[in-house]
């Protein structure tokens, strides 16, 4: 009897301590750094004290794994020895003390710690500041031979350099913070498209060819005047004999001088054409644009010909969404018919289809138009109709030899059978 309590005083501070452990770890791995540094700002010396402990994460972490190590390694040995000779239980002494000590060390020594911590992790990361300072210094020539330790299994095995996060890792870190409440709707739409902005090229957001508004060199003052009324665009597109040929881009302002039109001959209100190919990233044609202090780009194919534009609009549209002004007509490109039927614009993005249906499709086209196209196999009539998984498709409005609109009729998708 008189070795039982010693031995349970023991075993019940290996327990504290290995709790401790625990709840630290989880803490200086969870704790917000930014309220931390603001804490600091304000003079919260133990605030300071913590950011500056966490700063130094690997030798905090081999501390605490080296602390827990040994509390439990004692707290086994002690109840293996309890229940062994002290309560006289014999052979399966050993095995009744791992079951009891491995039940006690998860609710209290890990779980229930680690839970706690995690909740309020800058609180308690401060509590456990000054102990764990003391333990870093105790430590040191332990956690100096670890170190030297990991510099060899480095050398030996040659891990590969941290890599950085990919695109679809960040936007779905994105979406994660997102359904835990940190961020709201508009502003995970903000970090996705920022995410995503860096692998969009010019072809992908351009105004393609067949709806660019210009106009010939030599059209009259008075023909200018009435496209930039019909069209309302502030500016207009200038070319000798055809599109593929653009020599420039004429402003509404410099088109309108003191209430009536300018003096000036149409190539001298015309400001230099900025010419880009359609593999050209939107980061660096933004880059572009500016330092021409330019508002358009022409968009050139293989063969140096017109492809379409892009504006400064269109770059931020891919930031901030669809940017209107009074002058624009507002256009849906997915405008619901019924309850699983929908009216489609074929000038949509073939990615940002696919997403709105949940459906999965390679392709080499950027709009939808061209995919429809590429289904069918050649120019369509309205009327033609295709399925693609659990779509179907119907052609319903063209204009020349373009499809403007299409119907999708939507049905349930049947649920994938489980492999048996």
């Amino acid at each position: 009897m008189d070795g039982i309590i010693p031995s349970l005083v023991a075993i019940i501070i290996c327990v504290i301590l290995s709790a401790y452990f625990s709840a630290t770890e989880t803490a200086f791995s969870t704790l917000n750094k930014t309220r931390l540094k603001a804490m600091a700002e304000k003079g919260d010396k133990k605030a300071n004290s913590t950011l500056k402990l966490a700063d130094n994460y690997n030798n905090l972490i081999s501390t605490i794994l080296i602390g827990n190590n040994i509390v439990n390694i004692a707290l086994a040995s002690i109840s293996t020895v309890l229940f062994v000779n002290t309560l006289a239980m014999g052979d399966i002494g050993a095995t009744v003390s791992t079951a009891v000590t491995t039940v006690v060390v998860l609710i209290f020594g890990e779980v229930t710690p680690k839970s706690l911590a995690k909740d309020f992790p800058e609180k308690f990361a401060m509590f456990s500041t000054p102990f764990i300072k003391a333990l870093v210094f105790l430590f040191t020539p332990l956690n100096f031979l670890f170190s030297l330790w990991k510099k060899l299994i480095n050398k030996l095995f040659k891990p590969q350099e941290e890599q950085k996060m990919n695109t679809d890792e960040l936007l779905m870190l994105v979406e994660e913070v997102q359904q835990e409440g940190s961020i709201d709707t508009t502003e995970g739409d903000l970090l996705r498209n920022a995410i995503e902005f860096t692998d969009r090229k010019a072809e992908d957001i351009l105004t393609h060819r067949v709806d660019l508004e210009g106009f010939p060199i030599d059209t009259p003052k008075e023909e200018v005047a009435k496209i930039f009324a019909q069209t309302r665009y502030s500016r207009l597109l200038v070319y000798e004999e055809t599109i593929d040929n653009i020599v420039g881009v004429i402003h509404q302002k410099d088109f309108y001088v003191g209430g009536g039109i300018s003096k000036k001959t149409i190539k001298e209100m015309c400001s230099p054409p900025v010419f880009i190919h359609k593999s050209e990233k939107i980061t660096d044609l933004l880059k572009l644009l500016q330092k021409e202090k330019s508002h358009v780009a022409i968009v050139l194919d293989e063969y140096g010909g017109t492809l379409g534009i892009v504006t400064m609009e269109d770059i931020l549209e891919e930031l901030v969404g669809d940017i209107w002004d009074e002058h624009d007509e507002v256009v849906e490109d997915f405008k619901k018919l019924s309850e699983n039927s929908y009216k489609v614009d074929c000038a949509v993005n073939f990615d940002d289809f696919c997403q709105f249906f949940d459906i999965t499709c390679e392709s080499d086209s950027v709009s939808l138009g061209g995919w429809v196209m590429e289904q069918l196999g050649g120019i369509p009539d309205e009327g033609d109709k295709f399925d693609f998984e659990n779509l179907h498709i119907t052609v319903t409005d063209t204009d020349s030899h373009r499809i403007t609109h299409v119907m999708v009729v939507c049905d349930e998708k049947e649920p994938e059978e489980e492999d048996e």
